[in-house]
């Protein structure tokens, strides 16, 4: 064999066993590679909605948490201060309201998706009415309130404002001003007649309620205040819960004036004892459904509630989310 001979046998190529070995390696390296980057893939779509997830919840959370701190906080200037549990329920679960509004009265008075708000923001607006007030009337005469400016005896009260007449005896309405008239201390409202028909001295104040609930077709967290559009607050919420603890002992107030009665006291002031209730959460009873809808009720027409709803001192709420992409949910 010459030289040139043995350096073209030299060069020769890769046999057919040899190819297929070389190809069936590199399909072994190649789709080990892939499933390495598959999990990758799928870290980098889950990333994005844990944090889309995160910030809904905290969306949630903050605002129920904001609203439950300040619920019941009541006016602080004029010869009636103090919290508003002193005077009716300023936590109902319950929806309050012109649309949809949940009975006073019952089974159907309590839902655990479904919480109702009150409070007296900071505000001047506090005063009381200056004469009796019918139920049927569309304004109300008040006192003038200190320090306004001399044009304005009613300093602080607008046109579109949300207010709340209550007593001392446990009766509240809320309704919305139409008109101020400071030189005659009237003020035009609108909505439903009233449930009461408040004697003089009865308080007049600024308020906010705020019904909280979960809209279960829609899958979101709502707000409701009374009159307006409901407004969407957060997607994907799958589910909303509230318990409620409160005082074991009788509650006390509200106490009307001697003669009038309420659900608390009769009309010679003897106070009408309810049931001590186990203390299941702490020094907290735990108020359960049978036992905030098992009456006797306070309040007049549909601003009834029951009296045990003036026990209430903590909320626990639990909502829980989704993720909105349905290809990463569980």
């Amino acid at each position: 064999m010459t030289l040139r001979t043995r350096r073209l046998a030299g060069e020769a190529g890769f046999s057919l066993t040899e190819m297929l070995i070389s190809t069936a390696i590199m399909l072994v390296v190649t789709g080990t590679i892939f499933s390495l980057m598959n999990p990758a893939e799928g870290n980098a779509q889950a990333q994005p909605e844990i944090a889309d997830i995160q910030q809904r919840m905290r969306v949630g959370t903050d605002v129920l948490f904001k609203e439950l701190i300040i619920a019941g906080a009541g006016p602080y200037q004029g010869p009636v201060t103090g919290a508003l549990v002193g005077f009716f329920a300023p936590i109902l679960p319950r929806r309050v309201g012109n649309a949809s509004a949940d009975p006073t009265t019952g089974a159907g008075s309590f839902h655990t998706d479904r919480i109702t708000l009150t409070y007296i923001p900071n505000s001047y607006s506090q005063t009381t009415i200056s004469q009796a007030m019918p139920p049927q009337s569309s304004e109300l005469k008040v006192t003038p309130q200190p320090n306004c400016p001399a044009s304005e005896a009613l300093c602080g009260f607008k046109e579109g404002m949300d207010v709340l007449i209550f007593d001392t005896a446990g009766h509240w309405d809320t309704f919305t001003i139409t008109q101020v008239q400071d030189s005659a201390a009237h003020l035009q409202h609108r909505g439903d007649d009233l449930n009461y028909a408040y004697d003089a001295g009865a308080s007049v104040t600024q308020v906010v309620t705020n019904t909280y609930f979960l809209n279960r077709a829609t899958r979101q967290l709502m707000k409701y205040n009374g009159h307006d559009p409901e407004v969407p607050l957060v997607d994907n919420v799958v589910d909303l819960q509230f318990q409620y603890f409160g005082d074991p002992n009788s509650p006390r107030l509200p106490k009307p004036p001697l003669g009038i009665a309420n659900c608390l006291y009769d009309a010679a002031g003897n106070h009408l004892v309810q049931p001590t209730l186990p203390a299941a959460d702490g020094s907290l009873a735990e108020l359960t459904a049978a036992v905030l809808t098992d009456g006797p009720y306070c309040g007049a027409g549909n601003s009834l509630f029951d009296v045990d709803l003036l026990r209430v001192r903590k909320v626990k709420g639990t909502i829980r989310m989704q993720a909105a992409s349905r290809s990463l949910r569980g």
